[in-house]
């Protein structure tokens, strides 16, 4: 079953079910992905699908640390819960310590030797890590790595 067809049918649960976060969750992201099929012209792909979940989740979290910076507990637990639904399509997050792995292999190969390098490293550890690891999370480890040096 593609990633659409479950998201369809997901929705379909939700809406017998009465479950309205994960139906008006659901729906926002086949809104977004419907209009990205509309500005490409073509009906996307699982892959492009994770991207468009992976941009939306994003969303989720920065929206859910400035909710609790301005003290909005109740904004930031429904961006929560959002983002759990969210998340359930998504590939398996990798951790920090998979994540700092990675980081130190890339460094060895790009030769790297300070914090100058930063961006020859991510260029190289991004399309490693699409999808399965947050930007931020590999960007902090990175400048790290590179300042521990």
């Amino acid at each position: 079953m593609s990633l659409s067809e479950q998201l369809m049918e997901e929705m379909k649960a939700a809406m017998k079910g009465g479950d309205k976060v994960v139906l008006e969750t659901i729906r926002g992201i086949r809104a977004q992905i419907k209009n990205v099929e509309i500005e490409k012209q073509k009906t996307l792909d699982d892959e492009e699908i994770l991207k468009v979940l992976g941009s939306a989740a994003k969303k989720r979290r920065e929206a859910i640390e400035q909710f609790e910076a301005v003290g909005r507990q109740d904004r930031a637990d429904e961006e929560k819960a959002e983002l759990k639904v969210i998340e359930k399509y998504l590939p398996e997050q990798m951790g920090e310590a998979a994540v700092t792995q990675i980081v130190k292999d890339v460094i060895a190969k790009v030769g790297a030797s300070s914090p100058k390098d930063i961006g020859k490293v991510m260029g190289a550890i991004m399309p490693l890590v699409k999808g399965k690891a947050d930007g931020k999370l590999v960007q902090e480890i990175v400048r790290n790595q590179l300042n521990s040096m």
